[in-house]
């Protein structure tokens, strides 16, 4: 069996990263042969999100990435299934998607937000205003099966195809692991890591900071993923998130957070941050929205947090009590490890794969 894996990014990106990259070793254990190609090189990625000061070095990694999917097509015939992370094309229709449905190639589509919406934030202006988010439905459509990353993707993909499969965004287990070296110290660093995408959900938690820093003088905030500041408070440190530094940063935590308002994106979101939380045994505090609600029991394996009031009651009881926040964070732990690890999602993932190469042959009448 040969895969070709079209992703958006390279491995800096989470969503490919997590969603495809972490997989590659099962196929290797499989024997299963396979070529990753991202759209955006390495370099392009690190000034994908900077403003438009380097719009010519953006247009032109996106002619480099444009003539690498075409070239793609040239040795097309050698893979017998492409796997298509989000889509293969960052603008315009499903041009590829398409080509490949008339050449009869199976195509395995994985999506893991609400990409059939137009994005709540718009901090790469040169492709989003491009973006064909209608061409979602499309792809789903010509797709031999598409893996969803919750119930609620899962239903919008099952109007336009019955092979659906729910797999979460899993994590190695393995690799992300409670510091057990760690000390329960006097100052108490409340953390969030994400991409500078998302710096605008925390905008909602400034008042909480300033009510938090007043209440409790040993607590610090820990941004990772882009410049954020509260004005007037000098406990708050911001940095650039980086693939390096990612396991340090977190360990610095002692409660994470995953702060998002209500609405039809959001539902989408596959609840990733707090499961890379309680990998890490930090007890973490979230938003009762979409997949949330699923991930968290509040009060059992961390806590959920729907308004300004309940969010400052449930960090305060993380920051004054250690001992909770050992026992969350050692239940959040478990069930990553029972639900949300690699080791549990892999077999599933390896089980698509297979199912759509066998169909793919049946179809042709060779087994």
């Amino acid at each position: 069996m040969r895969i070709l894996f079209w992703v958006p990014y390279p491995k800096e990106g989470a969503s490919n990263r997590y969603r495809v990259e972490q997989y590659l070793p099962y196929l290797r254990m499989e024997g299963i042969e396979y070529s990753l190609h991202s759209f955006w090189s390495k370099s392009a990625y690190k000034i994908l999100y900077k403003n438009n000061r380097y719009y010519f070095k953006k247009a032109f990694s996106f002619i480099c990435g444009t003539i690498s999917r075409i070239i793609d097509f040239i040795a097309i015939m050698r893979y017998d299934i492409v796997f298509i992370h989000r889509e293969a094309y960052p603008i315009g229709a499903a041009f590829f998607e398409t080509i490949l449905s008339i050449l009869k190639k199976p195509i395995i589509f994985d999506f893991d937000d609400a990409i059939f919406l137009p994005a709540p934030s718009r901090p790469n202006d040169f492709i989003e205003r491009f973006k064909r988010p209608d061409k979602v439905a499309h792809i789903i459509k010509i797709s031999s099966h598409v893996i969803a990353g919750n119930q609620y993707l899962s239903d919008f993909a099952l109007r336009y195809n019955r092979s659906v499969s729910i797999i979460p965004t899993p994590i190695d287990t393995d690799t992300y692991y409670p510091d057990t070296t760690r000390c329960h110290n006097k100052e108490v660093v409340i953390g969030w890591i994400g991409s500078i995408t998302a710096l605008f959900l925390l905008d909602a938690m400034k008042d909480i900071f300033i009510c938090l820093s007043k209440k409790f003088p040993h607590v610090r905030f820990v941004i990772v993923g882009g410049g954020f500041s509260v004005n007037g408070l000098s406990n708050v440190m911001s940095k650039q998130w980086s693939l390096e530094e990612e396991k340090e940063d977190l360990k610095t935590f002692d409660i994470g957070i995953m702060p998002m308002p209500e609405n039809e994106w959001t539902k989408g979101k596959c609840g990733f941050k707090a499961i890379l939380y309680m990998s890490m045994g930090i007890p973490c505090v979230c938003s009762p929205v979409g997949v949330s609600k699923e991930i968290i029991r509040d009060g059992v394996n961390g806590f959920l947090a729907g308004t300004d009031d309940e969010w400052i009651k449930k960090l305060s009881l993380l920051i004054e009590d250690p001992e909770l926040r050992s026992r969350l964070g050692a239940a959040g732990r478990k069930t990553v490890e029972d639900n949300y690890s690699l080791r549990v999602n892999a077999p599933k993932y390896l089980e698509i794969l297979k199912k759509v190469y066998e169909d793919r042959y049946k179809k042709r009448g060779l087994s």
